[in-house]
């Protein structure tokens, strides 16, 4: 491309900005804003539990008949490790919202959740169901609208709002457990698909309200039309000086860079790796709680697999209160780090992490009220995640507005790397010892990588609360 055709090309962009930016808003806008980012966040929430709702299920319908059911849990978990691995190109992906703005990512994640929700739902092999459970996962971790609301919403009221409009969201959950009481009865799991098929339409359906009526993020936009209006000597100092070029541009390379030379980054991205090991907890609830509630049947003489059949009923009722637990424990965290920090928040959501874990695990094993054991498990695992997102504030608000989505992108591919080290683990030690030994093995695991994680949080972090990100630098850590 010409020196003229680029300058033509930057001029057309700044012109496309400043139209955007001058468009005036609407009354009420802020809270049509709130509203089209939480059907969002509900597809979101859909297509990431989705699979963990309904894996015995899936796992017996489709895998079973083919590798048994002594470990068809954990083969089905192989696939879902391997379809893991499309992270690596997710990250690449990701890093684009930094150059091309949130708003079309925004609409193209919840249009890739739906369709992977769909083609599962249409699937009656391993393969089509592998090629499905790949397209969740690549567009289930970028969460462009998490994005949204860190660069929308006042520092001081940041973690609150994000952590309301989450625990509201949370309860769409809900809707998974109330499909499954609609289409799976008793030892009848033929109608599975339909769990798969209503969440996947609304998802498009979510895809094409943002499309219509979404803003880009008023963030991007200043900080996009600050380095396309950037002179030649302005550009030229900032080469003179490495570090600051890094922050100037966006991108994959330059946040790669930018999260090397940078100490808090370095941490943040060791301490969750660890801290993520406790998201074996998300991986396999359903699986737990299955064996957990077939065992009153075992102990009565049933055979395992009409036992893990039998006790289907009771993980239904469990996951009705599952949402929840989910918006409790979700909403808690954002008011503890606004008024007392980051760190502390993740610190006490890691540690109800364990305690409700401890409590479902058992709970399940001793025939517990469902609907207890299903508030205790949403419960745990969104403790989970609110730590995770306490992590990932962190780094949120340690990184620059031009570097922050690259950034993001890069901590998952960081933890990831960590991660895979415990996903692995469980996933062999339950096609030896078999799916029944998952529970026992996803907690001896799991806790000594987070209380890892913590330890190097408290020691290495700083903490981030009241940050102003259009101002941030990176650098401010660093001393």
């Amino acid at each position: 491309m010409t020196a003229e055709k680029q300058a033509q090309k930057k001029q057309q962009e700044i012109a496309r900005l400043e139209r955007e930016k001058a468009k005036p808003k609407p009354k009420g806008y802020f809270w049509y804003f709130i509203f089209v980012i939480a059907i969002v966040y509900i597809a979101d929430e859909l297509a990431t539990q989705i699979n963990t709702q309904m894996q015995s299920v899936v796992a017996s319908q489709l895998f079973a008949p083919i590798v048994g059911s002594d470990v068809a849990v954990s083969r089905m978990a192989l696939i879902n490790t391997i379809a893991g691995c499309s992270i690596g190109v997710a990250m690449i992906y990701k890093t684009l919202a930094d150059r091309f703005g949130r708003r079309p990512f925004l609409i193209i994640n919840t249009l890739g959740m739906g369709l992977g929700m769909l083609l599962i739902s249409v699937s009656t092999n391993i393969p089509v169901y592998a090629i499905g459970a790949v397209v969740i996962q690549f567009f289930v971790p970028h969460d462009m609208q998490q994005v949204y609301i860190y660069e929308g919403v006042p520092s001081h009221m940041r973690a609150k709002v994000y952590s309301v409009i989450k625990a509201i969201v949370t309860l769409s959950v809900m809707l998974i457990p109330v499909l499954r009481n609609a289409f799976l009865h008793g030892n009848d799991l033929s109608q599975w698909r339909m769990v798969y098929l209503i969440p996947a339409v609304l998802a498009i359906i979510i895809a094409v309200i943002a499309a219509f009526g979404m803003r880009e993020s008023d963030a991007f936009i200043e900080t996009r039309l600050r380095q396309l209006k950037m002179t030649d000597e302005e550009r030229a100092a900032a080469k003179s000086n490495k570090k600051q070029d890094q922050t100037s541009r966006g991108g994959l390379i330059h946040g790669l860079v930018f999260c090397l030379r940078h100490r808090q980054i370095r941490w943040l991205f060791l301490a969750g790796g660890f801290v993520s090991f406790c998201q074996l907890v998300t991986q396999y609830y359903e699986t737990i709680m299955t064996f957990g509630y077939a065992q009153q049947f075992v102990d009565a003489g049933m055979a395992m697999d009409a036992a893990r059949t039998a006790a289907t009923d009771f993980v239904t009722q469990a996951l009705m209160l599952f949402g929840v637990g989910s918006a409790v424990a979700t909403l808690i965290p954002g008011f503890i780090a606004d008024k007392w920090g980051r760190k502390p928040a993740t610190i006490i959501m890691c540690g109800s992490t364990l305690v409700s874990f401890l409590l479902f695990y058992f709970g399940s094993e001793l025939s517990w009220n469902p609907y207890l054991v299903g508030f205790l498990c949403g419960f745990c695992v969104y403790s989970y995640w609110a730590a995770g997102d306490m992590v990932g504030l962190l780094c949120t608000e340690s990184a620059p507005t031009n570097l922050r989505t690259s950034v993001m992108a890069i901590q998952p591919m960081a933890n990831g790397m960590i991660f895979m080290f415990a996903s692995w683990g469980v996933m062999i030690l339950g096609n030896i010892l078999g799916d029944a030994a998952l529970g026992i093995t996803v907690l001896a695991v799991s806790v000594p990588g987070m209380a890892l994680g913590l330890v190097l949080l408290m020691l290495k972090v700083k903490e981030t609360k009241g940050v102003d990100l259009g101002s941030i630098k990176g650098d401010e850590f660093e001393k």
